[in-house]
């Protein structure tokens, strides 16, 4: 059986936040019953950016991380179909950054009803969540008008597992299908700008820690999208790093594993406020 395969824990979460009309706009609110960390860990799952995939990916994430004490949202969000006739509510540009943009925004109010203060609030991504979570990090370098400009909350740092941080080489890759070509709806070619906007090494340096954490037996996202990533931050001045762990793609989101061991050190590295 694959790691992946393993049945994981899950815990229900303590409360439901819709931050928009489509049902997949939410996020679930996760509150340990001692809170052991200040930082907020927001997952954001993979799939490459498809509704095949979905927020139950997260749940044993957020099960582990809130019996560790951590304050946990699982975010949800529009994803690209493989539909003939994708409808309105369809994710891609911009729908997908939209959401994330909004979904970690919708965490303020969130925290604010349950009683609870914020501290750094971390991202973990993985996959296109990774790219999606990174992305949301350098939103404060996004220009007026552009999807998810003018953050309300601040993200601290992020924790990426095999995150598809380059997102051009992921489309020249044509991984996944063209994944990315599909959640970009052009090629870079024709909208230079949308490409711009959208793939977190073209908007360094963004000032924020990234970890990206891959496997050495990753064959789903080559390595090659973490390393250009990280080498182009460190060559602008971000703090960012890469840390190889051990097994495959699913290692990183499979709790018990000496991979999501990392994550947690990532995590509880990024949640203390500097």
């Amino acid at each position: 059986m694959a790691e992946n395969d393993q049945a994981a824990p899950t815990r229900e979460p303590d409360a439901l936040h819709h931050y928009g009309p489509n049902p997949s706009q939410y996020a679930e609110l996760y509150v340990p019953t001692e809170r052991r960390l200040p930082g907020v860990v927001v997952i954001i799952h993979g799939g490459f950016w498809r509704d095949t995939y979905d927020a139950s990916l997260g749940r044993p994430l957020a099960a582990d991380l809130v019996g560790r004490g951590w304050v946990v949202w699982n975010l949800e969000y529009r994803r690209t179909t493989d539909a003939a006739e994708p409808g309105p509510d369809a994710g891609g540009w911009p729908q997908t950054f939209e959401d994330v943009a909004a979904g970690i925004d919708a965490l303020g109010p969130a925290l604010e009803q349950a009683g609870l203060e914020a501290g750094n609030v971390v991202v973990l991504g993985h996959s296109a969540g990774g790219h999606l979570g990174t992305w949301a990090a350098g939103r404060h370098k996004l220009p007026a008008g552009a999807p998810g400009a003018g953050p309300a909350v601040k993200v601290a740092g992020v924790v990426s597992q095999a995150g598809v941080l380059e997102l051009w080489m992921a489309s020249w890759l044509k991984l996944s299908h063209s994944a990315a070509l599909k959640l970009m709806g052009a090629t870079a070619e024709e909208d230079a700008r949308r490409w711009q906007l959208a793939d977190p090494v073209r908007m360094l340096p963004i000032g924020v820690p990234v970890i990206a954490l891959h496997g050495k037996s990753d064959s789903d996202v080559p390595s090659a999208l973490s390393r250009a990533y990280t080498d182009a931050a460190r060559a602008q001045g971000d703090p960012a790093r890469m840390v190889w762990t051990t097994g495959d793609h699913y290692a990183l989101i499979t709790p018990g594993t000496p991979a999501w061991d990392a994550c947690l050190v990532a995590l509880a590295e990024l949640a203390v406020p500097a």
